[in-house]
């Protein structure tokens, strides 16, 4: 159990002050807020995957910059250091901000309504426009126009929507006598939803107006901070918008303050008294370079620090995949074939890199018009990332670690039992020769199977993972046999059993156990594995559900070649 002294990992939690006064820990970032004041543009996108901090980060900005700020929120970290800065910039600016991560809907009314309300319900932070002495009647009865509600929603026109950011940049600097920053974090979501809700156009057209209305020419505006995932093409939404300055996972300035870096990541891990979960955390959820940082993913290494407070022999988990669609990896894969994309993808599984020519200004129509574009987004979303730049300006890309290794395996086995369940005849002869224990047809129809499938290699992960995926690959073509009872790492015995069947009438048990093969010793793993079924009594529930004859396979696999012993008790 966490001792109750310690601040609580911040699970989910996005507000800056809600982490500093409600006792959570706090990673500091708040550098940032010096280096985007020395390096700043008029706009200044920052592009980084989800769930890396960049919500929080905003939301750090906002509490900084906003008048009426709450100073004590910044006592004791770095910022407080920098007093001329602080003295300068701390509370001194009116601040729209705005998220648009769900301004989204399934048609394009929908999105149109959530981006309204979701303006409106910022505008109304600041009602006090409606009494200011220094707004006129024609100011007020436009600051009206956009918090109006009619019928349970926002009933802004068309034209004030768009316009909607320019005019409350206006009405704010004319009633502060100051200019305004404006926040916008997300500001790719209603793209990305509008693509793969067949709205695109539309959406692309309101976009660009609302953001080319407030960031172009605009003389109320002291500063603009995006963020999003992509940085989309500026003929797409920035049209005519020369004063944005990006920070992209590429660029080296500002490049540590999204995620967290390995000396963090060692400072929270003493902090909770965690430090021999170091290496597994790193090989997990470390290895995404932005710019010349190597840092974690802080949402993965938040979580299972959280989980490890109450279980700390908890294995490590994937968290991000549940956060992120998986669309782009999907693609890939079933674009894999036999050819040069398969071979790279055989690289990068195995822990390789491959070089690819990297586009970071796409627009979504172009993302799935070719391959190469597939690349980029792999890149952009935090599916891959870079390891040094090669040759003629290409990048070398690699899978960042085991986390995201296993997103790519489970596709590959996700499509791998789709076309294996095609294959009728295949897989029959396949469940028949397991039945009748015919070794040497198992291993020449289990070969036959990963030839369709990628080869497991290298040394980038280690023996139990590749164990499981030809353990996933078994499960794949086993799964489809009617009138087995299949049961996967069931518990019997003193251990666990790879894989567990019995047939209807229980007349039959089989057990597999699947190891890798490391140095190819193929037949001595094999003789390795049934030993292990009789040691830990594998056997043992079958016996006792009144199996009369078990047979017990061993099974080494070493890339696409296998080796299948078998042993029949009676």
């Amino acid at each position: 159990m966490m001792d109750k002294r310690k601040k609580r990992p911040p699970i989910g939690i996005e507000d800056f002050p809600e982490i500093r006064t409600e006792d959570f820990y706090y990673v500091d970032k708040t550098v940032m807020i010096g280096d985007l004041l020395r390096k700043w543009g008029k706009v200044n996108l920052f592009t980084r995957p989800r769930r890396f901090g960049k919500s929080l980060n905003m939301s750090m900005l906002k509490s900084f910059f906003e008048i009426g700020c709450d100073p004590s929120l910044f006592y004791g970290l770095e910022i407080s250091e920098m007093t001329t800065l602080c003295e300068t910039y701390m509370g001194q600016f009116p601040v729209i901000s705005l998220t648009l991560k769900n301004a989204a809907g399934l048609t394009y009314q929908d999105a149109y309504a959530a981006l309204r309300r979701e303006i409106g319900n910022e505008a109304r932070r600041f009602d006090f426009l409606m009494t200011s002495s220094q707004l006129d009647a024609g100011d007020k009865e436009m600051y009206a126009a956009l918090t109006r509600i009619e019928d349970g929603s926002y009933a802004m026109s068309d034209e004030m929507l768009a316009d909607s950011l320019r005019t409350l940049t206006g009405l704010l600097a004319r009633h502060y006598g100051r200019k305004v920053i404006l926040l916008i974090d997300e500001y790719d979501v209603p793209l990305d939803k509008s693509f793969q809700g067949g709205y695109y156009t539309e959406m692309v057209s309101l976009i660009r107006s609302l953001l080319g209305n407030v960031l172009k020419t605009n003389p109320d505006l002291h500063f603009a901070v995006l963020t999003g995932c992509l940085r989309i093409a500026k003929e797409s939404i920035f049209t005519g918008l020369n004063n944005m300055k990006v920070f992209s996972i590429s660029d080296e300035d500002c490049d540590s303050y999204f995620g967290f870096t390995d000396k963090e990541v060692k400072e929270i891990l003493a902090y909770y008294g965690l430090d021999d979960k170091y290496e597994t955390i790193k090989d997990w959820y470390d290895g995404y370079q932005f710019g010349d940082a190597e840092v974690y993913c802080p949402w993965d290494v938040m979580n299972y620090v959280d989980r490890l407070q109450s279980r700390n022999t908890l294995l490590p988990q994937n968290y991000w995949v549940n956060t992120s669609g998986n669309d782009a990896v999907r693609y890939l894969i079933q674009k894999m074939g036999d050819g040069v994309l398969k071979s790279e993808i055989e690289s990068l599984v195995a822990g390789d890199t491959v070089e690819k020519e990297i586009h970071e200004d796409l627009t979504y129509q172009e993302i799935y018009a070719s391959i190469d574009h597939v690349w980029s987004l792999l890149f952009m979303t935090g599916y891959l990332t870079q390891r040094g730049r090669a040759d003629r300006g290409r990048i070398r890309l690699a899978i960042p670690n085991l986390e995201i290794r296993s997103i790519f395996s489970d596709q590959i086995l996700a499509m791998f039992r789709e076309n294996a369940g095609k294959d009728g005849e295949l897989l029959k002869n396949f469940c028949d020769a397991i039945e009748q224990g015919d070794a040497a047809e198992v291993e020449h129809l289990f070969e036959t199977y990963l030839q369709k499938t990628i080869s497991v290699r290298a040394t980038f992960v280690r023996r139990p993972t590749k164990e499981n995926f030809y353990h996933g690959i078994l499960l794949g073509i086993l799964g489809y046999k009617d009138g087995w009872i299949l049961k996967s790492n069931k518990e019997s015995g003193n251990g666990f059993s790879d894989i567990s069947i019995r047939n209807d009438d229980q007349e039959l048990g089989i057990i597999i156990e699947v190891k890798y093969a490391e140095k190819r010793q193929m037949e001595e793993v094999c003789r390795e594995a049934i030993a292990q079924i009789e040691k830990n009594r594998y056997t043992e529930e079958l016996e006792k559900e009144g199996c009369h004859t078990i047979l017990k396979y061993g099974i080494a696999c070493c890339r696409k070649e296998c080796k299948v012993f078998v042993e029949k008790t009676i």
